[in-house]
């Protein structure tokens, strides 16, 4: 121990003594020139008591000292300066070279920066969409309570939420009742403490403004879990949760409080509409705050959770605070010191298995939820299945861009460094070492890096600012912004130190091994090019490769648009108008809906410039969708055999407003009202699958519904005639083929139940008619607000964003590369050709003429090129399937997408070996002869 000791003493003494050394460099020189000069004055002094004349004392005593620089050399060294010094002298020398080599410099630098922005970009993306956590304190302390049970068997039937497959035949939400979330929390042992919340859309009027906002309502305690304590005002508390209706209170977002408000500190005790039921506002969050359902936006409002039946009453029980059968909250909590998740799991899954079992009616084939504990420090993490594979693509294809960059600079120094090749050896005959040779080649290297690293951070910088722009829909409001931080810094400062050794390693070795013997004889330069060239080949081959890699990407991502845009959809999608109301359902609950769209639709169509209004309610390519029962009369419910199909609900001239063919039958016309007899229409692929060599006209279906327990959810059946076959249309996406779809006439529906879409088709440009339609809503009810107002083309736009930002990513990669790929083809011809100027005056000397030149420079290019090619088609045909998913219309091994690639290829090899097989062929015998 006591050795132990004493060896950590003396490295801190030798630690304090290079920082004094370091930090105060002129004292140490000045002491240590006073030192020597003690030691002169004292020797001098000796030998003229020993008889010397002082002017001889002084030769000898300088003699004897030896030379001082070699003295204060090896004090510098004893003390770990000479690193140091022979750094900055490094530093001083690459940077006098770069600036001697300017074009060199820009093209490297200007290259790397491209790269490394790019990388940059994307990885702040990535960081931001899966990697952000939620801006509260200790959030690697959340878990998200979630559930699995068996798919079909599983003793939850009605699910507010999210829904999904867990494998191996089950499934799983986060949703719970209320009434379970109280059990756990109230019975809970094994966490800090358990908070519930749930966001979801409402109408609010602020100001006199009816707009539609986002709305978290959240359990009592969820600011003093969360630990989270607003900027102004006061947070919501227990007592604003104790009882339904009575904590009519709302903490706002710092988003809402600027927009709506001006971030005036009045804005405490305002009272606002929150689905028309006054609220007042108590509090504002802090910045940065985005609930606790993700990370990416925050819900403009919080209320409490008790205020649910007056804001957001469900269809079928006013308050769902009471009820057992609807699974709609998510629930988190803090993790608890000392208690192993899987023990807070166990403790919390008995408790689920107890109140379930106590309160809900589980079936014997049915098996009660199991907890499965999440992460909670990203929220409920809804973004991982929509992003987590593309940003893995993206991530790889700059990756590769940053190698081809780094291949293509790592040419360019070796070019460089066998033209250095009689410097390098004449230094290694003076003495100098070939570790100090690879280290200055390394200085330089890193040095040129971090020009591009700098170049990269601001080019990254700009780019983070961009994506989100490319991501977000002309018709909503977007607060998603990519933060530009520290993590972001250090992934750069990274990328730029491991590429600066990357392309600087090759060339440092190759000057390290550089022989002294032959290197300064004059006549052996063209051998050794030509003998070393094949390095710089295979680095361009590399390139080659790794161009060919990315072209073909971005050629299947192009490929893939295009097919997608190339869809008929079936209907006319110009001069299409799409917009949505949300009434609140205790102002407007079932049928009292229904009348209060039927006014607006005939108020909308009264309006100058409106051609047709038809409510819908689904928006088709929007992700949307209905589906439920479609029993045939005649046949039979069977809870083993899916009966159910796709369908929308719309008004009496939907068909001919969207120019949807009727092919047998008719249309929905004026004699179908809400007295007469239920009539429906069916699209060819459903005539098709349920009525095989039939006519469907006249036929009776019901489409009552039953619960997942198999059970009808209607005492009596409604009988369906079909009146109708129309063509069939894309539905809910454009990658899906057109599914079986039945229509319902919206005149004869007794409920709405929610939001209702219109389709408005126009005279005139749609966009004009906007304010026209805001203020018939407002007409109709100030506190209204007409939302999601977009062009159907818009629509159709949106449904392909994530494949145009794609595309236009994929295609700056393959420019990107293809710009790279020329640069080191044409490099490395230049050098070859620079190196053979004997061998070619030779030639020309012999009797080849000047095309047979040209054409030996350009055969050697393309199969330079072929070479990479192949390798890079090779590397395309196994990775392309790792994104087949994100393809349509084409398969991975696409052969336009291949053969077009590897022509690109050829043709920009071609391009970048011109110029120097021209040089080639122009030179003039003499001059190479007198040359060599």
């Amino acid at each position: 121990m006591r050795r132990l000791y004493l060896w950590g003493a003396g490295l801190a003494a030798r630690w304090r003594s290079w920082m004094r050394a370091t930090t105060r460099r002129g004292r140490l020189e000045a002491e240590m020139e006073a030192e020597l000069a003690v030691h002169m004055e004292s020797l001098t002094a000796d030998l003229v008591r020993a008889g010397f004349s002082p002017r001889e004392a002084a030769r000898r005593a300088q003699i004897a000292l030896g030379s001082t620089v070699v003295h204060k050399d090896g004090m510098r060294n004893s003390l770990g300066l000479n690193f140091i010094d022979n750094l900055g002298a490094d530093l001083r020398y690459a940077a006098r070279r770069l600036r001697r080599s300017l074009g060199f410099t820009v093209v490297a630098t200007v290259s790397l920066a491209l790269a490394i922005g790019a990388n940059t970009t994307i990885f702040s993306l990535a960081k931001q969409l899966l990697y952000e956590r939620l801006a509260v304190p200790h959030a690697a302390d959340l878990r998200l309570l979630a559930w699995n049970g068996t798919k079909g068997h599983a003793a939850v039937h009605h699910i507010w939420g999210d829904w999904g497959p867990y494998g191996e035949g089950r499934v799983t939400s986060s949703s719970f009742s209320y009434p379970a979330y109280l059990h756990l929390r109230a019975n809970n042992h094994v966490m800090q403490d358990l908070f519930a919340f749930k966001v979801t859309g409402m109408n609010a009027t602020i100001g006199g403004n009816a707009q539609q906002v986002q709305a978290e309502m959240v359990s009592g305690n969820y600011y003093s879990t969360l630990d989270v304590r607003p900027v102004l005002g006061r947070a919501i508390a227990p007592s604003d949760d104790a009882a339904p209706g009575q904590g009519a209170v709302a903490v706002i977002s710092q988003g809402l409080w600027q927009r709506a408000f001006g971030s005036s500190p009045a804005v405490i005790g305002q009272v606002i509409k929150l689905n028309e039921a006054p609220v007042t506002v108590i509090g504002v969050n802090p910045k940065g705050f985005t609930g606790a359902k993700g990370t990416q936006q925050s819900p403009d409002i919080f209320v409490p959770m008790a205020m649910q039946p007056l804001i957001s009453p469900h269809v079928n029980a006013a308050s769902l605070l009471t009820d057992h059968n609807e699974w709609w909250v998510n629930v988190m909590g803090r993790t608890k010191a000392g208690v192993p998740q899987a023990t807070a799991e166990a403790a919390l899954d008995t408790q689920l298995n107890a109140v379930v079992r106590a309160t809900m009616t589980v079936r014997p084939n049915e098996d009660v939820p199991r907890i499965d504990l999440r992460d909670g420090s990203r929220g409920m993490f809804v973004q991982q299945q929509t992003f987590a594979k593309p940003m893995t693509v993206l991530l790889t294809m700059v990756g590769f861009v940053l190698l081809l960059a780094c291949a293509n600079i790592a040419n360019l120094m070796l070019a460089r460094g066998t033209q250095r090749q009689r410097e390098i050896s004449v230094r290694l005959a003076l003495g100098a070492g070939r570790a100090r040779i690879a280290r200055q080649m390394l200085v330089e290297s890193l040095m040129l890096a971090a020009l591009g690293g700098v170049g990269g951070l601001v080019l990254g910088y700009f780019g983070s600012n961009l994506m989100p722009k490319l991501t977000e829909n002309a018709w909503e409001r977007s607060e998603f912004h990519v933060h530009f931080d520290w993590m972001v810094f250090c992934f750069t400062a990274g990328v730029t130190i491991l590429t600066g050794i990357l392309f600087g390693l090759a060339p440092a070795l190759a000057a390290a091994r550089t022989k002294v013997s032959s290197d300064l004889k004059e006549t052996s330069l063209s051998v050794t090019r030509r003998r070393k060239g094949w390095g710089g080949k295979s680095l361009v081959g590399f390139q080659i490769a790794l161009s060919t890699l990315l072209v073909i990407g971005a050629g299947l991502f192009l490929r893939t648009l295009a097919s997608l845009n190339a869809i008929d959809v079936g209907f006319r999608t110009d001069h299409l108008l799409l917009a949505e109301i949300r009434p609140p359902a205790k102002e407007y609950p079932a049928g009292k809906d229904v009348q209060l769209h039927t006014r607006i639709v005939q108020a909308m169509e009264a309006t100058p410039g409106v051609e047709a209004v038809s409510p819908s309610w689904i928006a088709y390519i929007a992700d949307d969708m209905n589906r439920t029962d479609f029993i045939p009369e005649g046949e039979a419910y069977d809870k083993n055999k899916d009966d159910g199909e796709d369908f929308n609900v719309v008004g009496n001239g939907f068909f001919s407003m969207m120019r949807i063919p009727i092919l047998a039958g008719r249309a929905f016309g004026p004699q179908d009202t809400a007295t007469s007899a239920k009539v429906g229409i069916i699209n060819a692929s459903l005539a098709k699958e349920r009525f095989p060599n039939q006519d469907p006209i006249g036929k009776r279906f019901t489409n009552d519904g039953h619960d997942s327990d198999g059970h009808g959810v209607k005492a009596t059946k409604e009988w369906i005639t079909i009146v109708g076959v129309c063509a069939d249309t894309r539905y809910s996406n454009l990658r899906d083929e057109p599914p079986p779809q039945f229509f319902l006439l919206f005149a004869q529906q007794t409920e709405v139940g929610g939001s209702l879409n219109y389709l408005i088709r126009t005279r005139q440009s749609p966009e004009t008619i906007v304010p026209l339609l805001r203020k018939v809503v407002q007409q109709v009810d100030p506190d209204l607000p007409l939302i999601n107002v977009r062009t159907q083309e818009q629509q159709i736009d949106a449904a392909t964003q994530q494949e145009r930002v794609f595309v236009a990513m994929t295609s700056s990669f393959g420019m990107l590369a293809l710009a790279l790929a020329s640069v080191g083809i044409y490099g490395v011809m230049a050098y070859s050709v620079a190196g053979r100027t004997n061998e070619i005056g030779i030639r020309l000397a012999l009797g080849a003429v000047p095309r047979q030149v040209m054409t030996m420079v350009l055969r050697e290019a393309v199969w330079m090129s072929l070479a990479g090619i192949a390798v890079g088609i090779a590397a395309a045909l196994v990775l392309a399937r790792l994104v087949k998913s994100m393809l349509y219309g084409l398969t991975p091994a696409d052969p336009v997408s291949l053969i077009s690639g590897a022509v690109l290829l050829i043709a920009v090899g071609l391009a970048a070996s011109w110029v120097p097989a021209w040089r080639a062929a122009s030179v003039q015998p003499v001059e190479a002869l007198r040359h060599e």
